[in-house]
């Protein structure tokens, strides 16, 4: 990137500003972390670190760190340690830190104060109006450290006294809603945190220019950091309350598991697993020891499964005619409308579709098979657009250089463009069933068997196919008999209680994201082996 300017944290000539301004911003980045930390109650907010409460703890750092951005602007102002800063903050910055104070002047005004609404609105707009003087009066070393000290050091001090303890609840008025203190000391910490690391950020760079610079990257890092925590935070929430229900009662051995019998065309074969994971391989039962989600996770398995076949043969050819043989006019137009629209429309409306167009046409009740194509027409738009971008992305010189080899239109298709955008194609296929994996609607509609399905109510696809002296000459009863799948299952958990307890359905969700997570890992798998096989 031309236009990318790279700093360095410390370097041989750091000054004291410097290092304090950069310890300072990556302390603002552990708070940070610990804030989303604990917003997932992955950190007990409300226990105590060697005898003090974490709350008061949490206060005490963060006045530390007011008291730090505190120091550096009035430094900075007084020319103790060289800085460049501009004679304001900007009105940008000043408008931020009205809305804040503003937001920060009501609460105090209406829940601290008890002010009506006349009250606690003057309060809040007069907090407002000093927060943007603040902020654009000053030299921007004062506008940018001293009003972002003055609300951490706020936030710091209701932490530290006790004003927000940990048996602190608020209940707005006109509100069904309680929040309470592990909720509220997170998401504190959390916003102080995030001004601290862009004043900090500001202050390292000397502020100016580059401390603007620093302090808009320190922004973006957090917020980027704060993405990739929600992630990891989601994940390991679920995993934290729905690994205890999944690894229950597994053994390991020959001969420890269940015997399947693998039937295809007639013939039979019997497998002797040597791993026994009865949340994984049974299903719901009163009489075993652990209930499981099998007929689930292979009715989940066989949708994304048919969906595929389905979709993407068609998109892809759809996707060829229209990049290779279709003049750009008002037809492709008119597709690519429809197909972006189509990949806009809500699940429940292919759902809708499935129940009242495909139900009826395959006996008039809820099949497999319903389900599959259902999912396969929510699947086909993206993997139209994606494959159509991705062969419109494929260099006419590849192109130019087959056909002056006396290569056929057709044949540089298919073993040319093809080829270079199947990378393109499987990230299209890889996006797809990330959404039609964990639907849940047109599953309801088209395809939804029982709630709490038996290991004998499993779907078994292979197994059924069977030839037959008459057209079709080869069918298969499972296709067309109704199954569940676990965003289904999940669904039944939730409205039904349907599991005995909620253990049941955390270690459901666990398994559905593993089941989604693995199909990203073989579509990430398949799109890394035909990009090294391009370059090869």
């Amino acid at each position: 990137m031309s236009g990318a300017t790279e700093y360095d944290l410390v370097r041989e000539d750091t000054s004291t500003l410097e290092l304090g301004a950069g310890a300072t911003v990556g302390f603002a980045v552990v708070l940070f972390g610990f804030g989303l930390a604990g917003l997932f109650e992955l950190v007990a907010v409300t226990e105590s670190v060697a005898g003090v409460q974490l709350p008061r703890l949490l206060g005490g750092l963060l006045t530390l760190a007011s008291a730090a951005l505190a120091w550096f602007g009035v430094a900075s102002h007084r020319g103790l340690v060289p800085t460049d800063p501009r004679p304001s903050a900007g009105v940008v910055a000043a408008t931020g830190a009205a809305g804040v104070w503003f937001v920060v002047g009501g609460l105090v005004g209406s829940q601290t104060l008890g002010f009506g609404t006349v009250g606690w609105l003057a309060l809040a707009l007069l907090a407002g109006a000093v927060g943007f003087a603040a902020t654009a009066l000053p030299r921007e070393d004062l506008g940018t450290t001293l009003p972002v000290a003055a609300l951490t050091g706020l936030g710091g001090l209701a932490l530290l006294t006790d004003v927000i303890g940990p048996d602190w609840a608020w209940s707005p008025v006109g509100l069904r809603a309680t929040f309470a203190a592990p909720i509220a000391i997170p998401i504190i910490v959390l916003f102080c945190s995030l001004l601290v690391g862009w004043a900090g950020a500001k202050a390292y760079g000397g502020f100016g220019a580059r401390g603007r610079h620093l302090g808009a990257y320190a922004l973006v890092y957090l917020n980027v950091l704060s993405i990739l925590g929600v992630l990891v935070g989601l994940l390991a929430f679920v995993f934290t309350k729905g690994a205890p229900v999944v690894v229950q009662g597994i053994t390991v051995g020959p001969g420890a598991g269940p015997e399947t019998t693998i039937r295809l065309f007639g013939f039979a074969h019997t497998v002797v697993w040597p791993v026994d994971w009865p949340f994984v391989m049974n299903g719901v039962s009163l009489y075993a020891e652990v209930s499981g989600v099998l007929p689930a996770i292979v009715g989940t398995v066989w949708l994304v499964v048919g969906a595929v076949l389905f979709a993407v043969p068609l998109g892809v050819g759809a996707a060829v005619f229209l990049a290779e043989y279709a003049e750009e006019g008002r037809f492709t137009q008119v597709v690519e409308v429809a197909t972006n629209a189509l990949w806009s429309t809500p699940s429940i409306v292919f759902g809708l579709f499935g129940y009242a167009f495909l139900v009826p046409r395959f006996g008039g009740s809820k099949s497999l098979l319903s389900g599959m194509l259902t999912l396969g027409f929510m699947l086909l738009p993206l993997v139209v657009i994606t494959s159509r971008e991705a062969m419109l992305a494929v260099p006419d010189d590849y192109r130019d250089a087959s056909a002056a080899l006396g290569v056929s239109k057709w044949q540089t298709i298919r073993s040319v463009v093809v080829p270079a955008s199947l990378p393109g194609v499987i990230t299209g296929v890889i996006l797809g069933v990330g959404r039609i994996a964990g639907e849940t609607a047109p599953i309801l509609l088209t395809m939804a068997g029982a709630t709490e399905p038996s290991a004998a109510e499993t779907a078994d696809v292979v197994g059924g196919f069977a030839l037959s002296s008459s057209p079709p000459f080869v069918t298969n009863p499972a296709l067309l008999e109704a199954t569940s799948a676990l965003p289904y299952q999940l669904y039944a958990i939730i409205s039904a209680g349907v599991g005995g307890d909620a253990a049941f359905g955390w270690g459901t969700a666990l398994v559905l994201l593993v089941v989604v997570l693995t199909f990203y890992a073989v579509g990430i798998a398949s799109r890394t082996y035909f990009r090294r096989k391009l370059h090869e």
